[in-house]
């Protein structure tokens, strides 16, 4: 099967608004046979990623949790502190939680390629 290639600026945009739209080419939501068990999606590349708005007080309000599995072991990260190491990482996360949470997932994801 031949997919589809999107290129995305995402100077300029704001994070969860380009999430939504990438999510939709991912999972092939564009297509008119689209079909919930099959994966259509296109390839979607992503550029100026460290451009891309942050709205309200989110680079300090919103935070990324993670846990070691160990008691007390909870790690919390600002937004903020995301966007200055790794501003591709923050456009991953956002759009990963918008796949469906199935085997489909993991290979829709594989298909966003994001430049800073």
């Amino acid at each position: 099967m031949e997919r589809d290639t999107f290129t995305i600026d995402a100077a300029d945009q704001v994070l969860g608004r380009l999430a939504t739209k990438v999510a939709v080419l991912l999972r092939g939501k564009h297509h008119p046979g689209f079909l919930l068990h099959v994966d259509k999606g296109a390839i979607v590349l992503v550029k100026n990623a460290q451009h891309m708005k942050i709205t309200g007080n989110k680079l300090v309000q919103k935070k990324y949790y993670r846990h070691s599995g160990y008691l007390g072991g909870i790690k919390e990260k600002p937004l903020g502190k995301v966007m200055e190491k790794n501003p591709t990482e923050a456009l991953r996360k956002a759009v990963w939680g918008m796949l469906p949470k199935n085997r489909l997932r993991a290979e829709q994801i594989k298909r966003l390629k994001i430049e800073a």
